[in-house]
């Protein structure tokens, strides 16, 4: 019995890390794959290597507090099945209504409805996460807030970045043994830009494995069923699984589908929230990268669309009770993108206004016309002069909406529904099934 337990419990355990790496990889790989930085084998790879470091390292930490500190009592075999189970079932729920779920806060919540079924919950532990979850999002929105009203705009008028489309390198089979090479044309900022892309792509995988280890296999560790290492191993393990397979389909969309965000806008999100999120997990609190980011996308739109006005000017607003500065994806997108989406047959009338640009779209209207085409170099062009604040074009800056205020709600329902289902049916079976 207890061995056919263990076989299960590691079962939903390879399932739920099966689902982590395929939904993280495309999160952490998406802006390097879309501008063809890097193929999906190697970022499957890359993502493999760093989320077993983050894991292994960082990682451990959330293992101990979801796997011995949230309740006061050692799991049962029984009870880690049922845990995985919940947290496997609210992920399913969240992918059916193409929502990306917290597995943390939905690992968490599991937990917690054991503990409140069995009155072992251990509620300091449980305030410091919650608090932490309250937090981490609001400095990550203030983060992206002041980005984007004093940092970004200048980031965006010197730096671009370009999409080769036969890749930066190729293969030389000239000598005996093939080797890698740099492609004809590849100029010194396709190589730094290239790189900047794929370290922040790497953190970011290190990020993923540091927070999300634990939630696919904490239980079990807490059970006493395997060890730490072999834990953080299993993880691992399944999420490179989800990284070569489903993790492709993500990519195409992160990389070519329906993303808002210009790279160099990826690149300071991606930072932003691995860097909360590894912080937290050094901490030993569980928490969501997938909750940060999205708050600082949405403070890095607000704060650049805010420069149409100074502080004092939205002050008096503010006390005279008139309008405020739309918020829109515009504000992120660079000028020649805009105009691009505004000429004729930008609309399909058969479907509505045209989705906003891709990764990819925006790489090719950030590099010149004539040099989209591997080989061909890209001349470096003077910046561009960025208006003061207070004096940027509002209609410029309002050019479309930077979230659907109904995709966003049912996001933020779902990321609240989840972790409550999680709780609440796991508090049922604890208090009156097992």
């Amino acid at each position: 019995m207890v061995e056919a337990l263990l076989v299960v419990g590691g079962l939903v355990a390879v399932f739920v890390g099966y689902n982590i790496g395929g939904s993280s990889t495309g999160v952490a790989f998406g802006p390097a794959v879309g501008s063809r930085i890097t193929g999906k084998t190697l970022a499957a790879v890359l993502f493999t290597a760093f989320a077993l470091l983050g894991g292994w390292t960082v990682g451990q930490n959330v293992i101990t507090t979801m796997g011995s500190e949230i309740v006061a009592e050692e799991f049962t075999l029984a009870a880690s099945v049922v845990l995985l189970f919940f947290t496997g079932i609210s992920l399913l729920i969240s992918n059916l209504f193409g929502v990306p779920a917290s597995t943390s806060m939905t690992a968490v919540g599991a937990i917690a409805g054991l503990g409140v079924a069995n009155g072992t919950l251990n509620e300091d532990v449980m305030f410091g996460i919650v608090s932490a979850w309250i937090v981490a999002p609001l400095v990550a929105f203030w983060i992206g807030v002041l980005l984007g009203r004093y940092i970004y705009p200048h980031l965006d008028a010197r730096v671009s970045f370009g999409r080769i489309e036969d890749g930066l390198f190729d293969i030389d089979r000239s000598g005996t043994l093939p080797r890698p090479r740099l492609r004809e044309g590849a100029t010194a900022r396709d190589i730094v830009g290239a790189a900047i892309v794929l370290v922040v792509a790497c953190y970011n995988a290190f990020s993923a494995g540091a927070s999300n280890t634990a939630n696919a296999v904490a239980p079990l560790v807490g059970s006493g069923a395997v060890g730490v290492e072999a834990g953080t191993l299993l993880a691992v393990g399944a999420m490179g699984i989800g990284a070569f397979t489903i993790a492709r389909r993500t990519l195409d969309t992160v990389g070519d589908g329906i993303t808002d965000l210009p790279i160099l806008a990826a690149i300071l999100v991606s930072l932003i929230g691995a860097s909360i999120i590894t912080v937290l997990s050094n901490l030993g609190i569980p928490a969501s990268l997938a909750v940060s980011m999205t708050s600082c996308i949405i403070g890095l739109g607000w704060g650049r669309a805010s420069r149409t006005v100074t502080l004092v000017d939205a002050a008096g607003t503010a006390i005279e009770g008139e309008g405020r500065p739309d918020v829109s994806v515009g504000a992120l997108v660079p000028a020649r993108v805009s105009e691009a989406r505004a000429e004729p047959g930008a609309i399909d009338a058969t479907k509505g206004p045209a989705q906003g640009p891709t990764i990819g779209e925006v790489a090719d209207a950030q590099t010149p016309p004539d040099a989209r085409q591997s080989g061909t170099p890209v001349d470096d062009a003077p910046a561009e002069p960025v208006p003061k604040i207070g004096e940027e074009d509002p209609e410029a800056l309002a050019a479309g909406d930077l979230f659907d205020r109904a995709a966003t709600g049912r996001i933020v329902s779902m990321w609240l529904l989840t972790p409550t289902i999680s709780a609440i049916g796991s508090y049922l079976v604890f208090a009156f099934v097992l």
